[in-house]
This record gives C-alpha cells, structure tokens and sequence, in this order.
C-alpha cells in the first residue's frame, strides 16, 4: 500500500502537541470514548468505506449514505489532534478515538477528519463539536478521507 503523506505528516506532528498531553501520572483510561449523538454525524457512518486497488495504488469506495454528504452542512463530534502549537487551534483533525499517546494514530484515515476553522478553537481534552462544509476526498493525496472547512464550534 503507497504511503499516506497526511498519515504520517500527522505522526511527525504528535512531537509538537506534546505540551497538551495529560499530567504525569494521570490514567489515559480517563478519556473515554464518545457517546453517539442523533443530531451529529456518526463516526460509524463515516467508516463505510473501502480501500480498492486501482493499478498501483489503493483509493477510497464510499458508501452511498456517506457520498451524500459531500459539499453538506454537518456537525461533528470528536477529539482534538493539533496540528499547530498552541493552546488555539485553526487546522487540526478531530479523531473518533482520543489520543492516548503523543506518537500514536488513534485510527485510520475513515475515523478522522481534517478541519479548518473560521476562527481559532482552544484546544481541549473534552471532545468537540464543530459544524461546517465536509468535503469527501476521493484521491487526496494527502491520505485523508474527509475534510471540513468554515468550521465553527458549536454545542
């Protein structure tokens, strides 16, 4: 399988959130996962998707329910993977899954979406919720499935 250039773009970027990471000695079993939501957009929906091989490569198969969705409004919920450094944050992936460890994926790309923010989001522990535009990356070549742009948190 060819490199994911985002994937591990995240990886080396973990060594710059490592302010953020818990106390010492605090139990990373304190971050429990997220509790589904009926007015966000699940994270299982977002996982129907298949790798296929094309030539040399493999791209994303969308489901149709998760196809739909590109270019609509939505709102998301997740935990906060910096990708700048700082306490605000304008461009970072919100994971299903929190982050344990400073140098560990919490998933694949299908449990993952990039945001960019209109305005900078402080960064928490606790997950978040923002709404805005998802685009479904079908051939990125950065290795990300989804990305949501002109995000704002909401509640």
């Amino acid at each position: 399988m060819k490199t994911r250039p985002f994937l591990l773009a995240l990886a080396l970027a973990f060594p710059a959130a490592a302010q953020h990471e818990p106390p010492p000695g605090a139990d990373p079993s304190q971050f429990k996962p997220l509790v589904e939501r009926k007015d966000v957009l699940s994270w299982k929906t977002l996982a129907q998707v298949e790798l296929v091989k094309m030539k040399d490569r493999y791209v994303p198969q969308f489901s149709q329910s998760v196809a739909s969705l590109d270019q609509k409004e939505v709102k998301v919920q997740g935990f906060m993977m910096p990708l700048q450094v700082g306490d605000k944050q304008s461009h970072f992936v919100l994971a299903a899954m929190p982050q344990t460890c400073s140098f560990c994926m919490p998933g694949g790309p299908e449990s993952m979406v990039e945001v960019k923010t209109k305005t900078p989001v402080k960064y928490t522990f606790e997950p978040v919720i923002v709404s805005g535009k998802l685009t479904i990356l079908k051939d990125d070549p950065t290795g990300i499935f989804y990305r949501i742009v002109d995000a704002t948190p909401t509640k």
